[in-house]
């Protein structure tokens, strides 16, 4: 019998965490970079990508931001490299995108429905800030909703699925979202394979409990058969147990900084590749072969590197 392959993703910095959150996230265009790389040599085939202000870490969106990271973890690596379309919730759809369109990604994410996405109550903790802005971020999201209409999701499969050839990420934050996927799924828009990445803990979303993840295993089986992929993200303290259940129920995994910055109880991670050698050490032990960059786009069906405008 053939040893499973695992897809390991590697979130590197994304737009929730602030750099008053840890030393160790990286925000500079040469520390995205540098993180990327490595992550990848220590076994992540995907790289799922955000753009960040180089003066204050605050969440970025211009192409220009991107291209200073994007071309050295494209020389560096064969990795996948997947852009984020979920930028912030402060962005609009346009700036979304702007980095995916830009260099016509093999890869993105895709946000399957609206939500309250919420990190407020990370302010009880935390007492000083590097920057301004991270405390009116923060707060911002007692209020704020994170917009994936239908509408939304439409333009995200045409300007970018449909013109570009880049194949998605499907971002589901609780079992609707799954049924929104298989709306689009049942009028030809989404065409497999699917490749699902369960969210679990985040506020306003389903929450972070083993019960929960075999739940929504349940429901994909339901709406979508054998037809897709699945990786699961645990938010915070639950990354590492429930992508190791995730491994345990037969899917692929995502880690990295954005989705944690730990690396056990009370220790912050110094880097993504940290947890990216400690998921691979646990797959390796579970008696399960980690996938490279290749075998994870013959897995996705996706266009390949040469493809991207990158080059």
């Amino acid at each position: 019998m053939a040893t499973r392959k695992v897809i390991i993703t590697c979130a590197v910095t994304g737009s929730i965490h602030t750099p008053s959150m840890s030393p160790h996230l990286p925000v500079t265009p040469e520390q995205i970079a540098d993180q990327a790389i490595e992550a990848a040599e220590a076994g992540a085939a995907i790289l799922h990508l955000h753009a960040r202000d180089p003066k204050d870490g605050r969440p970025a969106f211009d192409p220009t931001t991107y291209r200073q990271f994007l071309p050295r973890i494209h020389a560096a690596t064969d990795a996948v490299i997947n852009i984020t379309t979920g930028g912030a919730v402060t962005m609009t759809l346009d700036q979304r995108l702007a980095g995916a369109l830009d260099v016509s990604a093999e890869m993105a994410s895709c946000n399957m429905g609206s939500m309250n996405f919420a990190i407020f109550p990370i302010l009880e903790k935390m007492k000083t800030f590097e920057h301004d802005w991270e405390q009116v971020y923060i707060e911002g999201t007692r209020s704020a909703i994170f917009r994936n209409t239908f509408a939304d999701i439409e333009q995200i499969f045409e300007r970018l699925g449909r013109a570009h050839g880049t194949r998605f990420e499907f971002e589901c934050y609780e079992v609707g979202h799954l049924y929104n996927l298989k709306h689009f799924v049942d009028r030809g828009l989404v065409t497999g394979p699917i490749f699902l990445q369960f969210v679990l803990g985040v506020l306003g979303g389903i929450g972070a409990d083993p019960e929960n993840l075999v739940h929504m295993k349940h429901i994909a089986d339901k709406l979508f058969g054998e037809r897709y992929q699945w990786s699961v993200l645990g938010a915070g303290r639950h990354q590492m147990p429930l992508v190791t259940q995730a491994a345990l129920m037969g899917g692929n995994v995502r880690v990295g900084l954005e989705d944690s910055l730990m690396s056990g109880p009370g220790r912050l991670a110094t880097s993504n590749a940290e947890q990216v050698r400690t998921i691979r050490g646990v797959l390796e032990a579970l008696g399960m072969a980690i996938a490279t960059p290749d075998e994870a786009r013959q897995m996705l069906g996706l266009k390949g590197r040469d493809k991207i405008r990158l080059g």
